[in-house]
């Protein structure tokens, strides 16, 4: 079944997933192919998660975002991973990070295969590369997700290649692998509209590296969404009737600049807002496509997606799969550092839509960590956008857990993405354009349209005595996070 996928001259290589967990040791770093749960190494990380509970062994692993069926976790679980980056959302794993045993770094997706390349990481012994087929000429047609892909390949000592009998073949045609090389001779990015055609269907690899072929017919894990609930169709509300009144103040068109969002139920609802909204021709730039892409594409809404990866429900998986000519000319898949290229997101005026944990009086974000301390996922490709966007928007709900815990705070435990790079807060309550404001009338907007009424009272009552002590931005430093500190001893951030 797979010899119409492997290049008669590479079948010799074939081995199974225990042979190429073997052939990881030690203290080695991995790249491996892997972005939200798409198109990971399956077969031989499970392998290896398995060879170290009898031959114990620490790897430094590299991949592109977080990966599936749990593997994250089962490598942790193994004691495997000594290292890891740029992304994860595995809540075993996150355990072990927060509790020291496991070191992560923390990364902008855009910038990691930069960091590789200029030798700033340590060098890749092995990269683990899931693919559709392998050609005469050494070339791979990539999967699900491009990634880190490229720059893993072509860094990496030695490479395996898991190729995924379950990928149909005609998935060729739905990337664009294009390399800029290196500065002070980079290639420009030819991308002047999501749609821009400027590499090949097929990722080349040395095929003097290949050490071995592992065969999987392992599907992508699904990606698990919650239905719309009043909350994030509140926030979906506030968003599309900021858009209409754009348009209406000539500063937008009904077609709007291209769009971004990160992943997760919130996400995915603020999206779906757009089948609603007034708004015709859209298309997007972005790092990864979720099932709201595909519901616009199919309602004629947008006319084209490009990305890095996919995150998709089971069902969502199997209508692309089940009818790929209807998406053909309409999704793109980019490497990594393509997708998240800041000098194209500011070039094409990306409109960036991204999630935050909590947001404070002024405007900065935290992303990554509850209480200033326990790291999440990490900033993934937020920071690439917020930094470089027309647009930068970011959301949550104004409060949770019962409304013990406000998401609007006086100031964020933990800075991802400061004032300086945060244009729009939206919340179920509300939204805050924040757009050349002072600190001072940011707060005022952020007290009245973004935080819960239950909090808002306690927030502005913070803001005065912050007032009488003075300063550009004023604060009670000694009671800046006193809120979190409450609830830290008494279970509510009410005072």
């Amino acid at each position: 079944m797979h010899h119409d996928r492997i290049a008669e001259k590479f079948r010799k290589k074939i081995i199974s997933a225990d042979q190429a967990a073997a052939l990881i040791k030690d203290g080695m770093v991995v790249g491996a192919s892997g972005f939200t749960k798409a198109g990971d190494a399956k077969a031989t990380l499970m392998a290896l998660a398995e060879r170290a509970k009898s031959h114990p062994l620490k790897i430094n692993l590299m991949t592109g975002a977080s990966l599936g069926h749990n593997l994250d976790g089962r490598l942790a679980e193994a004691g495997v991973i000594a290292r890891r980056m740029p992304f994860q959302a595995d809540p075993i794993l996150r355990k072990k990070i927060n509790s020291g045993e496991v070191m992560f770094m923390d990364q902008h997706l855009g910038e990691t295969a930069e960091l590789l390349a200029y030798g700033f990481l340590p060098a890749i012994d092995i990269a683990v590369i899931e693919v559709a087929a392998i050609y005469s000429d050494g070339s791979v047609l990539p999967t699900t997700s491009i990634g880190n892909n490229l720059t893993y390949a072509r860094h990496a000592k030695q490479i395996i290649l898991e190729v995924n009998t379950t990928i149909p073949l005609e998935i060729r045609g739905f990337h664009d692998i294009f390399a800029t090389g290196l500065s002070p001779y980079r290639q420009i990015i030819p991308v002047v509209e999501p749609s821009s055609r400027i590499g090949t269907e097929v990722m080349p690899i040395d095929p003097d590296k290949i050490v071995g072929i592992v065969v999987s017919a392992i599907k992508d894990s699904p990606a698990e969404l919650s239905a719309v609930d009043d909350k994030t169709q509140a926030i979906s509300d506030h968003l599309m009737e900021f858009f209409n009144q754009e348009v209406k103040k000539g500063r937008l068109t009904s077609q709007l600049p291209p769009l971004q969002t990160g992943i997760g139920n919130i996400a995915n609802a603020v999206f779906g807002g757009f089948q609603k909204g007034n708004f015709e021709n859209l298309q997007m730039y972005s790092e990864v496509l979720q099932d709201s892409t595909f519901d616009l594409i199919d309602s004629g809404k947008m006319q084209f997606a490009s990305a890095s990866s996919f995150a998709v429900t089971a069902q969502c998986y199997e209508k692309f799969f089940a009818d790929l000519d209807k998406y053909r000319g309409k999704i793109l898949l980019r490497p990594e550092k393509i997708s998240n290229s800041p000098e194209v997101i500011r070039r094409l005026g990306v409109i960036a839509i991204n999630t935050a944990i909590e947001f404070d009086l002024y405007g900065n974000v935290n992303s990554t960590h509850i209480g200033g301390t326990k790291m999440m996922n990490g900033i993934g490709g937020s920071g690439d956008f917020a930094r470089n966007s027309y647009l930068s928007i970011f959301v949550t709900q104004s409060a949770s857990k019962n409304n013990s815990i406000s998401h609007v705070v006086p100031m964020v435990t933990h800075v991802d993405s400061n004032e300086h790079d945060v244009d729009i807060l939206v919340t179920d309550q509300g939204l805050a354009d924040l757009r050349g404001l002072a600190p001072r009338e940011r707060a005022l907007l952020v007290i009245e349209n973004c935080c819960h009424p239950e909090f808002r009272d306690q927030l502005k009552a913070y803001y005065k005595e912050a007032l009488a002590r003075g300063g550009h931005t004023p604060h009670i430093i000694e009671r800046a996070f006193s809120w979190h500190q409450s609830f830290n001893e008494r279970g509510t951030m009410k005072l």
